[in-house]
């Protein structure tokens, strides 16, 4: 594969000019706006060693490689590299959490193995085989995280990098639109499980999931984490508010150990759980484990404590859904705290299902006796109930906030990615 022998010379890649990595290989995609072709010879000029077209036109000297589809020639050069490697890969999919868990699971693993997990959300067609790209010689293992919003995408991704290890953290009310309703979004999510049985490979179970015992009754090799003392791991949570402390046994032992999270939410025992049992059963010693896990700390908007001036915030406004939503909110219902303000933002790609979701959780916050709750985007205003605060835009909303300005309160700030609720922090730091 004469790519394959140009990437083992120059074993970086890039897909834009505006950060061109020298000597790389830049792989000219396409966009809905873009055509990456036009910027080939920039991205010569700018360091890289050898650029991928797909347009005649753009091979301009032999240092243009010219295929068929260059998201394609992506794809499978990463596949073809994903073959050459004999290291233990795990994918990781789920509705909520699977960024969480990657990174829980990276923070345990490593404690052993020198580990090259997802960076970021790269979980699609281009972000999985860029990460396997990334994968050079010295990895032992490879966490790769799986996203989809649409059927057989999971399916797709796993014949790419091809994991003979797999955890499907959950199944939601995420992507309903393009999954085609929640038992669409069951079975892409079982995609993960058809490849890991169809590869004789391993899948990681949480036992008190039913939708998830259910879904992998056809995979012959599994191991289980959950509440069952039978399980290889099992915990049990101590508190949660608003850090996470769990206790948590392996199985055989007789005592619990106790670990503190800096996470946010009952709902990451699962997530933390997950990551133990996968450590385990790579021989990662208890205490390395516990160790990997008090370590990790959230970020990116994600359930992220964020200490302002006069304001406690749980900042988690990278990604929401009815199931990651609800979560949420009734874990913030038991958090021990004066002065709570809950700050929630529209819920995208609900399709057809987007009022019905969102009137839901406007009466589950009823339901749970908030009182100051402020509610952003179109779907929530259409869905006005109540004497909550709607809003049509984050700006305002963010207007709001300026002038009613919330003090010594603790707040609760939950949404999709698109309503962009984080640019609310200098209105909610005072």
């Amino acid at each position: 594969m004469k790519l394959y022998d140009i990437y083992k010379q120059h074993p970086v890649i890039s897909t834009d000019t505006r950060n061109i990595a020298k000597d790389s290989i830049f792989f000219a995609l396409k966009g809905a706006n873009f055509n990456g072709n036009t910027f080939a010879e920039k991205a010569l000029e700018l360091g890289a060693a050898y650029v991928v077209v797909d347009e005649k036109e753009f091979k301009l000297n032999d240092r243009c490689i010219l295929v068929n589809n260059v998201l394609k020639a992506l794809q499978d050069l990463a596949n073809y590299h994903r073959s050459k490697l004999k290291i233990p890969f795990i994918g990781i999919t789920g509705s909520n959490g699977k960024t969480t868990s990657k990174e829980l699971l990276n923070a345990v693993l490593s404690r052993k193995y020198k580990t090259l997990a997802t960076k970021g959300n790269l979980n699609n067609h281009i972000g999985v085989p860029l990460t396997l790209l990334s994968i050079t010689d010295d990895i032992e293992m490879a966490i790769i995280e799986m996203g989809a919003n649409h059927q057989l995408e999971i399916e797709f991704l796993c014949n790419i990098a091809n994991p003979d290890y797999g955890l499907i953290c959950n199944v939601g009310k995420a992507h309903l639109e393009g999954m085609g309703g929640f038992e669409g979004v069951k079975k892409t999510k079982k995609e993960l499980y058809d490849h890991i049985r169809n590869n004789d490979g391993i899948a990681f179970i949480n036992a008190d999931d039913i939708n998830l015992m259910e879904m992998s009754r056809e995979v012959l090799r599994k191991e289980y984490f959950g509440s069952n003392a039978n399980a290889r791991v099992s915990g049990r949570i101590i508190s949660s508010d608003p850090f996470l402390s769990l206790e948590i046994k392996l199985k055989g032992d007789t005592e619990f150990s106790r670990i503190e999270t800096k996470l946010v939410g009952d709902y990451n025992l699962n997530n933390v759980l997950a990551a133990l049992c996968i450590g385990n059963y790579f021989d990662v010693s208890l205490p390395e484990m516990i160790a990997g896990i008090e370590s990790y700390e959230p970020s990116n908007n994600r359930s992220q404590a964020v200490k302002m001036s006069s304001n406690n915030v749980i900042m988690d406004a990278y990604n929401a859904n009815p199931s990651s939503m609800s979560a949420a909110v009734m874990n913030f219902s038991k958090v021990n705290a004066e002065n709570k303000v809950l700050i929630l933002g529209d819920m995208f790609e609900m399709g057809e299902e987007s009022m019905r979701e969102h009137l839901a959780m406007i009466e589950l916050v009823h339901q749970l006796k908030f009182t100051n709750v402020i509610f952003v985007g179109k779907d929530f205003y259409a869905c006005k109930k109540y004497e909550f605060n709607f809003f049509n835009s984050t700006e305002e909303a963010k207007e709001f906030l300026s002038n009613s300005k919330p003090n010594n309160s603790t707040i609760l700030v939950k949404g999709s990615r698109g309503m962009k609720l984080e640019t609310l922090s200098d209105a909610l730091n005072n």
